[in-house]
């Protein structure tokens, strides 16, 4: 049971994710980004839960309120966060729950929790807050804010694991027309359940063949207004910038592994001659999350739908290994927490 301090709350989790992002974390990556797992760390960053106790100086939470609590836990105070980029805190401590209390065991403390709680609406239960609470709200941005998405643009999503489906659900909800690429069919089948118009399977082909395929989708063969790459491999970086239109832009959303190590080599000349923007997209701001919730209570969209399984707490091991292969698909979330 984690000891709370005067600005802290007390969280009994219902729902918690195993999102790639603790599996990148489990797995040694992202050291070169000064990300590492301390032995005492506690992973677990999707969150959906029940205010237990806060602490004496809270003062807009009460016990028994339903919250999520945002991937990027922010002090508030930094430059960073009195911009609004909550995302991005300064604080070094505020990356993925770790080092400290995540959302892997029964409870967990939440610093800083008038600002670190984000209150539930009535009709969104914990299970959706666990869904929305990394890789879909990491999407809602990379689509709505940072790729600037309008009605009626064409979309290629790159990459259908958890991210990239809720992009291809928020693409399609905010009246763009998206092409959903994967190497995998069932994966590309969902994503015509969640509003991908047209899909490619890109099995066995280099990027500039599934680009190819993508441009042949649209009209005079020009490409997508938007792509997003939702893995972060240089072969799916690639993807994207090939699939896009004279003046076109990219998401970023996938962070590399062990094989790029936080470089990928792009096509410089290619983004030069055809005006390409790249836009890096990390997390949620906590302002940002009314409008999310409130598309989400409206049923607009439905972020419960990608929880493919439910677990116990004891098969987080078995699903990181599951991992390991690709062979998880849509949001695995932790609901059973028995010791």
């Amino acid at each position: 049971m984690p000891e709370i301090g005067e600005e802290d709350a007390l969280v009994r989790i219902v729902a918690s994710g195993i999102c790639r992002s603790d599996w990148h974390i489990w797995n040694g990556d992202w050291v070169w980004n000064g990300v590492h797992l301390p032995v005492t760390g506690i992973l677990g960053h999707e969150i959906g839960g029940i205010i237990e106790s806060v602490g004496s100086r809270v003062k807009r939470l009460t016990p028994g309120q339903r919250v999520t609590v945002p991937v990027h836990l922010a002090c508030g105070r930094c430059s960073s966060c009195m911009r609004g980029l909550q995302n991005m805190c300064d604080d070094g401590d505020s990356s993925h729950h770790v080092p400290g209390s995540g959302g892997w065991a029964e409870y967990m403390r939440v610093p800083n929790a008038d600002l670190n709680c984000v209150v539930l609406p009535d009709n969104v239960d914990e299970l959706t807050a666990a869904a929305l609470g990394c890789r879909y709200m990491t999407a809602w941005r990379a689509v709505h804010k940072q790729g600037a998405v309008k009605g009626g643009e064409l979309v290629a999503v790159v990459g259908c694991g958890g991210v990239g489906l809720a992009a291809v659900e928020i693409a399609a909800c905010l009246g763009a027309e998206v092409i959903a690429v994967d190497v995998d069919d069932a994966k590309l089948e969902q994503a015509k359940t969640l509003g991908a118009v047209s899909t490619v399977n890109a099995k066995g082909l280099s990027p500039d063949a599934v680009s190819s395929a993508v441009r042949k989708l649209t009209p005079g063969d020009r490409g997508v207004d938007l792509a997003v790459d939702a893995l972060g491999l240089e072969q799916t970086v690639n993807t994207g910038l090939y699939s896009l239109k004279k003046g076109g832009r990219l998401a970023q959303i996938g962070l590399t592994s062990q094989q790029e190590k936080g470089f990928a080599r792009i096509p410089l000349d290619l983004i030069v001659m055809k005006e390409l923007r790249i836009v890096g997209s990390q997390g949620n701001p906590h302002w940002a999350f009314d409008e999310l919730l409130s598309l989400v209570s409206q049923g607009r969209l439905r972020p419960s739908r990608l929880v493919s399984r439910e677990v116990g707490l004891h098969d987080v091991g078995s699903v990181l290994h599951d991992m390991d292969a690709y062979r998880t698909s849509g949001y695995v979330v932790i609901t059973d927490f028995a010791a």
